[in-house]
């Protein structure tokens, strides 16, 4: 007898969106299929569920589709009950804060310092937003890491998950500048979830257009 479908996640392995979307469904011990996309090649069906194109989006066995990875990260939490409250810690105002800055200001610098031939940015223009992007988001988030390990207070929770993989592009940049930066704090929370054992699962390198399915933790 055969079961009901698991969602589909289509996804694209180094987009920070579609990041934050596998590592909170595997954290919440969500089974899914993934699909990893080929971003010139876009599947017909990725683009009937979606026409923005764009990753990460969740089918659900119902039919419904959810297409934004903040979405996702909810229902992956709240479907399974959230029993270790990490959806519930990241909703603090602290967290939230810190959060529509790196959806906002924060990615608006990150992608002019990553790609500043797409906006005709000269050096001094991308430098301009290097620094921005420190003070809008880098700043704050190491302020808040000073006094506790992670954004959860001492156990994480989904307001890591969300804000790390855009931290991690922007370090990578330039990694010896953002080394050097007076930043401890951030550069250890940094570290540590660039070896956690959930960030390097959800990095598992797929097939492109096959899906692998993660089973339910």
């Amino acid at each position: 007898m055969t079961g009901a479908p698991l969602p589909l996640l289509y996804t694209y392995r180094r987009c920070p969106y579609a990041m934050r979307a596998r590592m909170a469904l595997l954290q919440a011990g969500v089974a899914f299929d993934a699909l990893e996309i080929v971003l010139r090649q876009k599947p017909a069906d990725l683009l009937s569920l979606s026409p923005k194109g764009t990753v990460p989006v969740l089918r659900l066995a119902n039919g419904t589709v959810l297409e934004q990875s903040l979405d996702i990260m909810r229902w992956a939490f709240a479907t399974t009950g959230d029993a270790q409250g990490w959806w519930a810690r990241g909703q603090s105002a602290d967290n939230q804060a810190l959060l529509s800055a790196c959806d906002g200001a924060f990615k608006h610098h990150l992608d002019r310092t990553k790609y500043p031939e797409r906006f005709g940015d000269a050096t001094g223009v991308r430098m301009h937003h290097r620094e921005q992007a420190v003070a809008v988001l880098l700043r704050p988030l190491d302020a808040l890491l000073q006094t506790r390990d992670q954004l959860g207070g001492p156990a994480p929770c989904s307001a890591d998950l969300a804000i790390f993989p855009f931290v991690r592009q922007f370090a990578a940049i330039d990694p010896a500048w953002f080394g050097g930066l007076p930043l401890a704090a951030l550069q250890r929370w940094l570290q540590g979830w660039q070896t956690a054992p959930l960030f390097n699962l959800a990095m598992h390198k797929l097939t492109a257009n096959q899906a692998t399915t993660f089973p339910a933790a």
